[in-house]
């Protein structure tokens, strides 16, 4: 027997760090969304007491080191189960881009082995052990809109956005969540009005929302990458109506709410880097 998960990818429309706490991680304040690029996981149980990965990334490992391997070792060893399973990936979602394409992953294995095994675990367990494998999973076990707290865990669902396009762009570079995280200087970091996209979800308002998207990281990355701003001047001035990095980055989007404009930024940003799509906004 096997079963399929689709994984969306996830982009921020406010990331912000309010404090650093004693663990060594940070207190955050985020508000995510799934989008219409999706990895896809196919899970089958095999007789052996053991966990296989399989993907073709050379950029992705396979082994214990690989989120969807942990998500599957964290499901078992919580539950007991003495079954083996594999998990095939399909990659579509960049690596190491902000999006949350392994983070996605491990959720979509949690929730899949739910479904598999026949266990009925409810949402907020499958998110608690999210939480065990990495700040994003517990919103990506859910998915849909919702702003996260404390280091990620606490979950709120939101309004969907105003219906719109996407455009990504992703300069060939990868960067460590980690690293950007141990350059925060809370006297200096800005911070995005989380509020006001709070208002613009609940009224539906899409250029409110483009107004005041933000992230408290974006200025680290750009220090470090200077393409990173290279590329979001550039989806500036080509048009889109919200332009941000997502996550850590180093992946820029822009927010555009008719097809045809989206579609030009889009042309216009293939020039800047290899790694473009236009896809919606889920949420």
């Amino acid at each position: 027997m096997a079963l399929f998960e689709n994984a969306p990818a996830k982009i921020n429309l406010s990331l912000d760090v309010l404090s650093k706490r004693e663990d060594g991680y940070h207190n955050v304040e985020m508000i995510m969304t799934t989008i219409d690029l999706s990895d896809r996981v196919m899970l089958s149980e095999i007789a052996e007491d053991r966990i296989e990965v399989a993907l073709e990334s050379r950029y992705v490992p396979s082994d214990e080191r690989n989120l969807a391997y942990k998500a599957a070792k964290v499901f078992k060893d919580t539950y007991r189960i003495r079954k083996g399973v594999r998990i095939n990936i399909e990659k579509s979602i960049p690596v190491s881009a902000g999006l949350g394409g392994g983070s996605t992953d491990a959720a979509a294995v949690l929730r899949g082995l739910n479904r598999l095994w026949s266990l009925n675990i409810p949402t907020e367990k499958l998110q608690e052990m999210g939480d065990m494998i990495g700040t994003d999973v517990p919103f990506c076990v859910q998915g849909k809109t919702a702003i996260a707290t404390g280091r990620g865990e606490k979950i709120e669902r939101l309004p969907s956005p105003p219906p719109g396009w996407v455009v990504l762009a992703k300069p060939d570079i990868g960067v460590s969540s980690r690293t950007i995280f141990q350059r925060i200087d809370m006297k200096e970091i800005s911070h995005p009005n989380t509020s006001q996209i709070l208002r613009a979800l609940n009224s539906g308002d899409f250029q409110l929302m483009c107004d005041y998207i933000g992230n408290s990281l974006e200025a680290i990355t750009m220090n470090l990458h200077p393409e990173v701003l290279r590329i979001k001047k550039a989806m500036v001035q080509a048009g889109a109506s919200g332009v941000l990095m997502s996550g850590s980055g180093p992946t820029v989007y822009g927010l555009v709410e008719h097809h045809s404009k989206a579609r030009r930024i889009y042309n216009s940003m293939c020039g800047f880097c290899d790694e473009v799509y236009l896809v919606r906004l889920l949420g």
